[in-house]
């Protein structure tokens, strides 16, 4: 019986999959959490085989949960869900040592044949995926283009960024042309988007 850690914060979501991973006879839900924060605490109280996070949950992302997890528990393989194949987080998931990378929308039958490959030491990518990550390849950014554009990718002005790093305006929006011109955007809020992406933004 492989036992299973399900960390999913969508609840229809959660209930479906677990719904769905109880028709296999040897899958068993162990735990199920809907927080980054709860998975290392559930995870070494129940001890599962194979644990299925989800990448965009509270407090915690299921990337660093995910890595935690793997410190703390190696024993636990880790499948990472998402609704969002972003190059970015497949690097990221992979400079991890996440064993599985699948996304939501995958047939029913792939995350249980996943789960079991996962739980045997194998490794489960999405060949498209893989390809599309390592095609966007490392940041064209410089760091100070990296902070400028992820202060912007929160809403903040170029006064307020300008105050929050001790520049001047017409600095910031150097930096901020910049980041547009090495990206290949059309504006800054294509730039925030083809950055994080690319996973150009942590």
């Amino acid at each position: 019986m492989i036992r299973v850690l399900l960390a999913e914060d969508m609840h229809m979501i959660r209930a479906a999959l677990t719904a769905l991973l109880r028709l296999e006879p040897d899958i068993e839900v162990a735990a199920e959490v809907t927080r980054g924060d709860e998975i290392v605490p559930a995870a070494l109280k129940t001890r599962p085989d194979v644990a299925i996070v989800d990448i965009d949950l509270p407090v915690i992302d299921g990337i660093t949960a995910a890595a935690e997890l793997r410190e703390r528990l190696p024993s636990c393989r880790i499948l990472v869900l998402t609704a969002m194949g972003r190059p970015g987080q497949v690097r990221r998931a992979l400079a991890a040592g996440i064993e599985a990378f699948l996304v939501k929308d995958a047939p029913g039958d792939r995350l249980a044949d996943a789960i079991r490959r996962t739980a045997a030491g194998l490794r489960v990518l999405d060949a498209e995926l893989v390809a599309s990550a390592m095609e966007y390849g490392e940041s064209p950014l410089t760091q100070r283009e990296t902070t400028v554009l992820k202060e912007a990718a929160r809403g903040a002005s170029a006064e307020e960024i300008a105050a929050r790093l001790h520049l001047s305006a017409g600095t910031v929006r150097n930096y901020l042309t910049g980041a547009i011109t090495k990206t290949g955007a059309r504006n800054k809020i294509d730039a925030i988007r083809i950055a994080e992406d690319a996973g150009w933004l942590p």
